[in-house]
């Protein structure tokens, strides 16, 4: 399952979700976060969270989904280059991973106390978290990833998304994660169709009515219905998932870049499905349209 990109949009919604993520860590005084590639060597950081005119720690976050021998030494080098870049301030690593077995043993001294680097194993936090603060949105957005039964997990859908829409937050945090939560269901269920996902999280009204729906598939749903009933029902649906997709791709690189070019409108909506993913899958690291799409 993706992960990276949900993670740095989660930890975006402020102070609460780092407190999640990081396993209970509070930050005091104002902090953004940001991710950034370190140019000179590729290397990218899957969060980078900062403090705002204090002298508070600086993190850096990465969220490890898959085992990897080397995933500890690899984080111990980004942030030795942070702290070269911010030679004055105290620089800390949050290593997380799905699992408590993922966690490599070495180097061991990264397990001892007073050791930069903290590590987190979501499978040990979340589960508890879920039974002691059920009603916390910033927890319930995790649960695609650590609970392992598909029957549990749709069982649970509907209350998890509900927690999110109930939760006294501000609209735009809301949104973000209603996002991810979305983005790791669809990631979860690939073998659901958008509607039946949907249904799980009992949105019974409209399809095309909710504010959901609108942002990532109402557009090219739309198109799909239209053409299905010219086509036949199974390529309308496989041409509306496309279209959809595009025109996620297209609103999204909008907000990130302006308006685009009409050559990237163009390639955007001629191409397959699968491009659509991989271009997707690209946005949260480019730093211009060319990054996601390729050169004209």
């Amino acid at each position: 399952m993706k992960t990276d990109h949900p993670i740095y949009l989660y930890l975006r919604s402020g102070p609460e979700a780092f407190r999640i993520l990081s396993g209970g860590i509070a930050l005091h005084g104002p902090y953004r976060a940001c991710s950034l590639t370190i140019k000179d060597i590729e290397r990218r950081l899957d969060g980078l969270v900062e403090p705002e005119g204090h002298d508070g720690p600086t993190y850096v976050v990465e969220f490890q989904a898959q085992p990897s021998a080397k995933a500890l030494y690899n984080l111990n080098t980004k942030i030795g280059l942070v702290g070269e870049q911010q030679p004055t301030r105290e620089v800390l690593g949050i290593a997380v991973f799905l699992r408590a077995r993922d966690i490599p043993e070495h180097p061991t001294w990264v397990h001892h106390s007073g050791s930069p680097i903290r590590c987190v194993a979501l499978d040990d936090i979340l589960q508890a978290l879920l039974a002691t603060e059920p009603d916390n949105p910033f927890v319930a957005v995790f649960a695609p990833l650590i609970i392992d039964s598909d029957a549990e997990l749709s069982t649970r859908a509907a209350h998890l998304w509900q927690t999110i829409q109930d939760a006294p937050l501000a609209e735009d945090i809301r949104t973000t994660l209603s996002h991810v939560l979305e983005y790791w269901l669809f990631q979860r269920f690939k073998h659901k169709t958008e509607e039946e996902i949907w249904a799980m999280l009992n949105l019974f009204s409209p399809i095309e009515e909710t504010k959901a729906y609108q942002s990532i598939y109402a557009k090219g749903e739309a198109k799909g219905e239209a053409k299905g009933k010219a086509k036949g029902k199974a390529e309308g649906k496989a041409e509306g998932k496309a279209e959809g997709k595009a025109s996620t791709l297209h609103r999204l690189l909008t907000r990130r870049f302006g308006s685009l070019p009409v050559w990237a409108a163009q390639r955007i909506h001629a191409a397959p499905e699968a491009q659509l993913d991989a271009w997707l899958d690209r946005i949260f690291d480019a730093t211009c349209v060319e990054d996601v799409l390729g050169l004209e």
